[in-house]
């Protein structure tokens, strides 16, 4: 048998496939080298950033704290304030539970603002707020952003909240905050 010659056109194709394939490639793992890979966070996301940069959310409801946070391998676990003399301890996080808070703060961390409000809107239920929402980034001890939760707006699918700091007040998807509702209720079951 005799081989055949490689067609030069067809060795041309080989080569530039080859070349696109290692581009592709090498942007991806630039892209997962440099924290990359996230979503890109448009000017109506409600947080500033992504669920994967976070450590803690702590919602105050009702008089109560709770304390939403990643372990050591990044897993979500629930449980309350700490206090300054309580001893330092570990805490696991129960693969179903972690579940079930990653669902919950990743749909929060994709609420997308609805409407934006001029600041000094009394109707708004912000001046003495229903829920407070406090983020942590990674390796950060003070809050990244602070959210209070007002009222639900007149069209009943609406939620007033506010960044503390911002004057504006905006409008979410009430649901976003349900959730979150939902899953406190959850964890004390």
């Amino acid at each position: 048998m005799t081989a055949t010659p490689i067609r030069p056109r067809l060795a041309a194709v080989w080569i530039v496939l080859a070349v696109l394939v290692s581009v592709v490639a090498a942007i991806e793992y630039g892209d997962h080298k440099s924290g990359g890979g996230g979503e890109e966070r448009s000017a109506d996301a409600l947080l500033p950033v992504g669920l994967q940069d976070l450590d803690a959310v702590e919602i105050g409801q009702a008089g109560t704290m709770h304390r939403f946070e990643r372990d050591h391998h990044g897993a979500w676990f629930y449980h309350g304030v700490h206090g300054s003399a309580e001893a330092p301890h570990d805490h696991h996080a129960d693969p179903a539970k972690a579940d079930m808070i990653a669902k919950a703060l990743a749909g929060f961390a994709r609420a997308r603002i609805e409407r934006r409000l001029p600041a000094g809107g009394a109707g708004y239920g912000l001046a003495a707020p229903r829920m407070l929402i406090v983020i942590y980034r990674h390796d950060e001890s003070r809050p990244f952003a602070q959210y209070a939760v007002g009222d639900v707006a007149p069209d009943s699918f609406s939620r007033y909240v506010q960044k503390l700091g911002n004057a504006e007040a905006v409008t979410i998807a009430n649901y976003q905050i349900e959730n979150l509702v939902k899953l406190i209720e959850a964890m004390r079951n």
